[in-house]
């Protein structure tokens, strides 16, 4: 009996120590009698977004900006270089004086609108042509590249149009790919897969142009082209040539001249070819090889934006010639705030102009996309 009463006995304790383990698991202490220690979590401030472009500054305390800032200068490291460019003092919130430094933040590639839009199109024989929309919509507008921000005390913007693109697959990706996306691509109306390169170069944001091949004065000895247009030939037979040209891709701003020293001096024959172009929203640019063209008087009385170029960069295709012209119009640039070039797509314009292109912003000037720097008479 007493060994019955004994291990009553000792089960009821191992109970008891059983229970009293789990309430001090359970309640008093959840990690079994491990070491641990309690800490406090704070949470941080989140901080603000960046930007999608442009420059931020960086302080280690909140901080107010007086007034409203221009567009950070590029080459701005430090606070008191943000406040002597633009005036604006930069303060903490507490009111003392703010420190830090500049981050600058990659702008995000600039997408251009889908072409073709279908507001900006009609059917011809010949294909789809541009037209303005019912909207009052333009090409011109619609496809552009939008124009670049001016850092503070810009000098002057400079429009870089290729020529010739299309003719040479090798050429063209070369020009889409190394040249910096505001540099304008003129494609000719007989390249293959005209469509595909014209929307590559436009996917990778450049603004592009049409070449319309016109009659040279050693015609037809020097020949642009089947669809050339003449200055002997009727008007409807010229625009029938120039819907055939306009027809073969969609997406570009305007039409430039390919050759057409003597189609470009008749009045006559460049009036109708050209009202075309202004009824239909586009802007037109001579390429300045020929100092008899009659394009900027005749479209302005037409209120046709229209430009002529101020350099054929590459006449001489050397380096040190090319170099010369790209400083030539830099000086125009300065002089009158606007300055055009056009050059072909040769190895060594392309490697001339893509190394100028790195530099013209630190000796306060701006590559602008050609649209951007072409007047527009008649509009407000």
């Amino acid at each position: 009996m007493a060994a019955v009463w004994g291990h009553l006995f000792v089960a009821t304790v191992a109970t008891l120590f059983l229970l009293l383990a789990g309430y001090l698991v359970i309640v008093k202490d959840p990690y079994g009698g491990e070491p641990y220690a309690i800490a406090t979590v704070t949470r941080s401030p989140v901080e603000p977004a960046a930007p999608s472009g442009g420059s931020q500054i960086k302080d280690v305390e909140p901080r107010v900006v007086e007034g409203a800032p221009p567009e950070l200068p590029p080459n701005a490291q430090s606070v008191a270089d943000i406040e002597k460019a633009t005036g604006v003092r930069v303060v903490r919130g507490t009111g003392e004086k703010a420190g830090g430094v500049v981050i600058q933040v990659p702008q995000a590639p600039v997408r251009l609108a889908v072409a073709p839009d279908k507001r900006l199109v009609e059917r011809s024989r010949h294909g789809v042509l541009p037209k303005v929309g019912a909207d009052g919509s333009r090409p011109a507008d619609v496809y552009a590249r939008p124009a670049p921000v001016l850092p503070p005390k810009t000098l002057g913007r400079v429009a870089i149009v290729i020529s010739g693109m299309g003719l040479s697959q090798a050429s063209t990706s070369d020009s889409i790919v190394r040249l910096p996306p505001d540099v304008t691509l003129a494609f000719a109306p007989y390249g293959a897969e005209l469509e595909r390169q014209v929307a590559r170069a436009r996917e990778d944001g450049h603004e592009v142009l049409l070449q319309a091949p016109m009659e040279p004065f050693d015609y037809p000895d020097n020949d642009p082209g089947p669809h050339t247009l003449t200055s002997g030939a009727q008007a409807s037979e010229n625009l029938d040539k120039l819907f055939w040209v306009m027809s073969r891709f969609s997406g570009y701003v305007g039409v430039m001249n390919h050759m057409g020293a003597k189609f470009t001096s008749s009045e006559q024959a460049l009036t109708p070819v050209l009202k075309e172009l202004a009824a239909r929203g586009l802007i037109v640019l001579d390429d300045g090889s020929s100092a008899r063209s009659l394009v900027p008087a005749v479209a302005g009385s037409l209120k046709l934006p229209a430009a002529r170029a101020d350099a054929v960069v590459d006449a001489s295709p050397k380096a040190s010639s090319i170099d010369d012209q790209l400083a030539r119009l830099e000086s125009i640039a300065r002089e009158r705030g606007v300055a055009i070039g056009v050059a072909s797509a040769l190895p060594v314009s392309i490697e001339r102009i893509a190394q100028w292109a790195k530099t013209l912003e630190a000796r306060g000037l701006v590559l602008a996309p050609l649209s951007a720097v072409v007047a527009k008479p008649g509009r407000v």
